[in-house]
């Protein structure tokens, strides 16, 4: 028998999640109201008491000129994916999109498949052989991951193959960089360090980088530089607009969903950043900085400052979220992943993002669109 499904309200969703010690921050119904180009709804899986299960945060996209959809659950939805009848949890789910004029289901699921430590993904990143983090010996391997991969595939899902050269997928990354805080105190976490990011820490500190906590009328400051930081990484910028949206949504739902932060250094911004939380996990979400002053090192101090205040927090994890899985040293993205490594923590490789056709022809005809853009 399977659980039955309907929308629920935003409260029930958030009440929901509140009582759970983490769940991804595009799976809080504010979510929703940052992506206007989508239609947000929050389902509920109810069992036999009705009691509310799990939760999902659906986006649907319109198809240009039809009223068919893309249904999209980012990082989610929040069920139990060890449970050994998992058809009963998504069978409704897609019964549900389907009736709402979905041609195509995309999720996320939240479980880890594989873990690298810190040292692990050093020692490949020096090896001339290994090509990619995925060809490396994982410091631990989660084998329910891999039997949910298989019932997945069984039940008419299909795996969304990391695009590009530097694998990030098109939505969101499977391969992440996170920091344990669970049972550690801030001196322990800070030991982890590599002796490179002591030093920057102290050099900050040293040349007077103050890090301060700013608000919605700091956000053009940052995206300022947020502006340059794509340009020289390559990567096309999202608009202020989009920011102050963010900003004004998550803060609505809870004042310390968003945060934003600059490092100064002579009445100038050198790097700003932004955090978000979803109780007990942190995320590094968007990070920018200027190439000026560079040897006043104010990317570390910044992390430091978060990584602090997430510490105070109470947080067990603080998520750099995505790293590249290409270890070429060619790639514009390996330096990133090497700031990321000198913090200590673990890569993860997420089991990635899964697609449902429910209309294989239009389905095949989005993907074609998605491959031409």
């Amino acid at each position: 028998m399977s659980f039955r499904l309907k929308a629920i309200t935003r409260d029930e969703h958030l009440a929901f999640v509140a009582a759970r010690p983490s769940a991804s921050h595009m799976q809080v119904p504010s979510w929703g109201d940052v992506k206007p180009d989508w239609r947000a709804e929050s389902l509920g899986w109810f069992d036999d008491n009705d009691r509310l299960v799990g939760v999902g945060l659906v986006l649907f996209r319109p198809l240009p000129k039809l009223k068919r959809y893309l249904a999209y659950l980012p990082e989610g939805p929040l069920i139990d994916w060890s449970a050994p009848d998992l058809e009963r949890w998504l069978e409704p789910m897609l019964s549900h999109l389907k009736a709402q004029g979905a041609f195509s289901v995309k999720m996320g699921p939240p479980v880890v498949a594989r873990r690298w430590d810190a040292e692990a993904v050093k020692t490949a990143i020096a090896d001339p052989r290994t090509r990619r983090l995925r060809d490396a010996e994982a410091t631990a391997r989660e084998p329910g991951a891999f039997d949910i991969a298989d019932r997945l595939r069984r039940m008419g899902w299909q795996q969304t193959e990391p695009g590009g050269e530097d694998g990030f997928a098109a939505g969101q990354p499977r391969y992440v960089f996170q920091v344990p805080f669970a049972g550690k105190t801030l001196a322990e976490v800070r030991r982890d360090f590599n002796q490179q990011w002591r030093r920057n820490i102290k050099k900050a500190e040293k040349a007077g980088v103050r890090v301060v906590q700013g608000g919605y009328e700091d956000l053009p400051a940052f995206h300022e530089i947020y502006v340059e930081t794509a340009q020289r990484d390559q990567f096309v910028p999202r608009p202020l607009t989009y920011f102050q949206r963010m900003w004004t949504a998550l803060t609505a739902e809870d004042p310390d969903r968003m945060r934003l932060y600059l490092a100064h250094h002579e009445g100038e911004v050198l790097a700003a950043a932004t955090m978000l939380t979803v109780g007990e996990h942190v995320w590094y979400s968007y990070g920018a900085s200027t190439s000026r002053k560079r040897e006043v090192q104010p990317n570390n101090a910044i992390q430091w400052r978060m990584m602090s205040d997430a510490h105070e927090l109470g947080a067990s994890v603080y998520d750099l979220r995505g790293i590249t899985d290409t270890l070429d040293e060619s790639n514009h993205l390996l330096g990133l992943l090497r700031f990321k490594v000198g913090i200590g923590g673990q890569a993860l490789e997420y089991l990635g993002e899964w697609d449902f056709p429910l209309n294989k022809l239009l389905h095949k005809a989005l993907g074609l669109y998605m491959s031409r853009r």
